[in-house]
């Protein structure tokens, strides 16, 4: 796999906890970005009342407006996070293993990277045959 379309899950996942979508916006999908970010703002707005908005920007302000949000709005807000790190991850994984069989630049017997250069891996000597190498034999 080379490093270009190689994506790491983890990040996708982190940036995704920190705003649903950006875990997204990491991996180029951008229709899914914006399908979090609406998700993101028409469950604020709806989900959160009006009263819980804080008119300043302070800890206190804030822990005054999460105290009134009820429950199960809160775990509706939340679940849209989670919901994102999963697609983020699930996607990144996905695309993972799909670049992986395309490039086929992983040795099939350890796994390690394969120098292009060479018909067999150099990390376990197992012999590698590539479709070009296929073709002409």
């Amino acid at each position: 796999m080379s490093a270009r379309t190689t994506k790491r899950p983890w990040l996708a996942v982190l940036l995704a906890f920190l705003y649903p979508g950006l875990g997204h916006i990491y991996l180029r999908e951008w229709l899914r970005a914006l399908v979090w970010f609406f998700l993101v703002v028409t469950g604020s707005t709806l989900l959160i009342p009006a009263s819980a908005v804080p008119q300043t920007l302070s800890i206190n302000a804030f822990m005054t407006a999460a105290e009134a949000i009820p429950p199960e709005n809160g775990l509706a807000l939340i679940s849209i996070t989670f919901f994102s790190m999963a697609d983020a991850y699930w996607v990144a994984k996905r695309r993972n293993q799909v670049s992986m069989v395309e490039e086929r630049t992983t040795c099939p017997n350890c796994g390690k990277d394969l120098d292009d250069d060479l018909e067999f891996c150099h990390w376990c000597t197992e012999r590698v045959r590539t479709p070009d190498h296929d073709a002409e034999n």
